[in-house]
């Protein structure tokens, strides 16, 4: 099918309002893939307008009208995804079998909200008055700005845009610059799958100005955004002033801990899958690991073994498994990170560099590391990039502290087949997902919670519906 790659306002694909462009570049290439329009607050403006205006006659469709709708929508997504995920592959840059497993989740939680919408229930609340009854029920909240980030650009628009829309709320959707074909692509399937005009809206453009748009705008109910801490605040300082609600998914540094009775082989290839999937640039990414003193020189050569065969490419050849940071000016940044660690005496076992073979793309090396303490750079800082970090522990109960000594608190994760010790530590790691024995503890079905400053609010699950649901008390006299 063919696409169209504008901005969607009010029911049509436009160009920007003040006439900007914006290149999508290929990170794997460094080469423009698409022009697209490049809008501001204007253009988020109507959007939110057209949002508004749909509003009231979403919200009174029944949720078996919605689901229909979401329902179809999935099953296009499964139909066409392995043209969707060479779009997303082209303007990401991760392996093509990573993006098609992203649109497969993308499918599933248009599918699960779908049904999920089904049970927004309310209850009946006994009274201890005999003349009033109460009940209690749930209304979509309203217009809800979607605000999302690069790495995952399906999933993370997905992740939100399935619940709103479920509850009956119209959503105004701005993903990431550099990563915009994906997002148009999901409305267009929206559209054909019977979505009514103005429901969906989409804008791409200046950040900061459609932000304060979301935030300024009294019709706009709630905004959701991915990205980073720093955004985040600015969000939250705007939002303080208006009272526009907000979910916030703010990243991690995700500690995990291997202890010494496990599989070493089996637990240093899937630390490899894990912390290289889409070049390290995952919010729930194992980041900092804590591993046991007696195993830790053979688990820094296993690991090193294992990574030293990725194949490092452009996402479109069959044999990539890793591919390129997303801009040149990230690749900088997690280039500086490895360069202090050597600053501090850590050892590169592997990589550490960009590769000389590929003279395009902003590749940067799978990397491994060690000889590194709990407060070196790279431990206290999110990496966001190929590089995976080892320091030795003794005490069990100082690696737990360790680990919890972070501002983030989204994902962590442990390694052991002592039941003592796995109890102990799931119990005791400050972070809202803990994977015992597992490197992906999320799920469609299950809620992902951010714990500190990883985020406010949750995504997916039951929970996820009812971020975008107010909630109304009814009493009612009914006499003696």
């Amino acid at each position: 099918m063919a696409y169209t790659y504008q901005q969607h306002i009010g029911g049509e694909w436009r160009d920007a309002l003040n006439g900007a462009t914006w290149n999508v570049i290929n990170p794997a290439t460094e080469e423009t893939i698409r022009e697209v329009p490049f809008g501001d607050g204007s253009d988020c403006r109507a959007a939110i307008e057209a949002a508004h205006l749909a509003f009231p006659g979403w919200s009174r469709t029944t949720p078996y009208q919605r689901s229909a709708i979401l329902k179809k929508a999935a099953d296009l997504m499964r139909e066409r995804m392995d043209q969707l995920a060479e779009t997303t592959t082209l303007e990401s840059g991760k392996p093509l079998l990573q993006a098609r497993g992203e649109w497969a989740v993308a499918a599933d939680l248009f599918e699960w909200f779908a049904e999920e919408g089904k049970r927004a229930y309310g209850r009946v609340v006994p009274s201890r008055n005999p003349a009033r009854r109460l009940s209690v029920t749930r209304h979509a909240l309203g217009v809800v700005g979607v605000i999302t980030a690069w790495n995952f650009p399906i999933y993370n628009v997905a992740r939100a845009g399935a619940a709103a829309l479920a509850a009956g709320c119209t959503a105004v959707f701005r993903p990431s610059e550099l990563t915009p074909l994906t997002a148009m692509e999901m409305v267009a399937i929206l559209l054909e799958a019977g979505m009514p005009a103005n429901v969906v809206n989409l804008v791409n453009g200046e950040p900061a100005s459609i932000a304060r748009e979301m935030l300024e705008n009294p019709r706009c109910a709630k905004i959701h955004f991915t990205g980073s801490q720093r955004v985040g605040r600015l969000l939250m300082d705007g939002a303080s002033r208006t009272v526009t609600r907000l979910s916030l998914e703010l990243g991690g540094n995700a500690p995990v801990l291997i202890f010494p009775d496990v599989d070493l082989a089996a637990v240093a290839r899937g630390a490899v899958t894990a912390k290289f999937r889409n070049a390290g640039q995952v919010c729930v990414s194992p980041q900092r690991f804590f591993v046991h003193r007696a195993i830790a020189e053979q688990f820094s050569a296993e690991v090193a073994k294992v990574a030293s065969a990725l194949h490092l490419g452009s996402g479109l050849l069959p044999e990539t498994n890793v591919g390129p940071l997303i801009t040149g000016r990230h690749r900088d940044t997690v280039e500086a990170m490895v360069e202090a660690a050597r600053g501090e005496g850590s050892k590169i076992v592997l990589g550490g560099r960009r590769p000389a073979n590929l003279d395009k793309g902003f590749f940067f090396e799978p990397t491994v590391i060690t000889g590194l303490t709990a407060r070196s750079t790279l431990f206290s800082q999110e990496i966001f990039g190929p590089v995976l970090p080892i320091v030795a522990f003794d005490d069990t109960d100082a690696a737990i502290a360790q680990a919890n000594d972070t501002r983030y608190g989204l994902a962590a994760y442990a390694w052991t087949n002592d039941l003592r010790v796995a109890q102990r530590v799931a119990e005791h790691l400050e972070f809202g997902l803990v994977g015992i024995n597992d490197w992906s503890p999320q799920a469609t079905e299950a809620p992902f919670p951010g714990w500190k400053e990883s985020g406010i609010g949750q995504e997916s699950g039951p929970e996820g519906l009812l971020e975008y649901l107010e909630t109304k008390v009814i009493s009612t006299g009914v006499g003696v």
